[in-house]
């Protein structure tokens, strides 16, 4: 595909939506608005289509891909659900939680998607767009972050027009997104026991909360998106817990350290990792050849942005 021509952006209307059913049905890809970042979806049972995810972003084939879904019922004929698996997806569908669970025997689903592995990740989305788009292409879509491997997630369909160009086939523009992070990703294992793999939106804290056990300490490599230590890199060295800017930087600031820019002047943590991707774009575009960001509290939401932050820094 030619890079150079430019990207087919649509708004995200009926006639936008249709357009992008009929894309993917045919096994095109579709970058679309979810509440966490905008994905590149694709139809998650054809080889070929998933085939197109990756050589869209230039991804790895070993990284799985996350499988959305409009609800649990569709998500139950993919994998195998348990009562803990059910309890997090009544406590958290719609929403930004990622289960990776034991793939069903005979799954509809290119073998892509899991990378190998005997699990799929799942997502019911809560946006209304990407809702419309599961509903109207009747099809489970994988849909990974619509940017070029291993840079800064987009949360605006300029970003993923800035990214990919015309490497997705459709862009639906339904403005900014919500969250600003990924969805949390959490491993229900069989037999029991469960790990976050990827900090997000919904906390560590909350998933205890639901399941009633706190989480269990296990490495297994490479299990979902998210994990490789380098990872949402804006092409620039990135410095973290800077309480000011040295030269040369451009500085992110948060709370009580100013900034060029800042994830939130008044220290809330829910509008900084809605404004993390945005700041990171806009720091890769200004002049200055290197990024500090100011400290970010561990806490709550906080420990998903300094998830991708240190990522972002390697």
């Amino acid at each position: 595909m030619n890079t150079q021509t430019p990207p087919k952006v649509l708004p995200a209307v009926p006639g936008g939506i249709a357009e992008a059913a009929r894309v993917l049905v045919a096994g095109g890809t579709v970058a679309v608005p979810t509440e966490t970042v905008y994905g590149l979806a694709a139809r998650a049972d054809r080889p070929e289509a998933v085939a197109a995810i990756y050589r869209a972003k230039g991804r790895p084939d070993f990284n799985p891909l996350i499988v959305h879904v409009p609800h649990l019922a569709a998500a139950a004929t993919l994998a195998v659900f348990d009562d803990r698996a059910r309890a997090l997806a009544a406590a958290f569908w719609p929403g930004p939680l990622t289960l990776v669970l034991p793939r069903r025997e005979g799954a509809p689903l290119a073998a892509a998607v899991s990378a190998g592995l005997p699990t799929v990740a799942l997502r019911v989305p809560a946006h209304p767009v990407m809702r419309a788009v599961l509903e109207a292409a009747g099809l489970p879509l994988a849909a990974p972050s619509a940017n070029r491997s291993g840079g800064v997630s987009p949360t605006s369909a300029a970003h993923v027009a800035a990214s990919l160009g015309a490497r997705a086939d459709l862009i639906l523009d339904g403005g900014t997104t919500e969250r600003g992070l990924e969805s949390t990703i959490v491993a229900v294992r069989p037999g029991g026991g469960w790990q976050v793999l990827r900090p997000g939106p919904v906390t560590e804290a909350a998933i205890a909360d639901v399941l009633g056990e706190a989480p269990s300490e296990e490495e297994r490599g490479i299990e979902a998106p998210g994990q490789l230590a380098s990872h949402y890199a804006p092409g620039k060295p990135v410095r973290l817990a800077a309480e000011r800017a040295e030269d040369g930087e451009f500085l992110i600031g948060f709370g009580a350290v100013a900034g060029s820019i800042s994830l939130s002047q008044s220290g809330d943590l829910v509008e900084a990792a809605a404004r993390l991707y945005a700041c990171l774009h806009e720091a890769a575009a200004a002049p200055e050849p290197r990024i500090a960001v100011a400290p970010i509290p561990e806490e709550g939401i906080g420990a998903a942005i300094n998830d991708r932050l240190r990522r972002a820094s390697v």
